[in-house]
């Protein structure tokens, strides 16, 4: 199978290109962001008031 350019160019781009460096975090990452969220709703949340309840039909 003919290559598309010789194998001794492999990989010029790449290491051309600068070093970016990635940004840090600001917030929490997505995971403990939920866990935080779902712990705030569901266990530390006061018990919920059953007065005003779906009338049925």
């Amino acid at each position: 199978m003919p290559s598309h350019g010789s194998l001794t160019k492999a990989g010029k781009v790449r290491s051309q290109t600068p070093k970016v460096l990635g940004k840090e975090r600001v917030g929490l990452t997505p995971r403990h962001r939920n866990k935080k969220n779902f712990l705030k709703r569901m266990v530390y949340a006061p018990p919920e008031d059953h007065t005003r309840r779906r009338r049925r039909r």
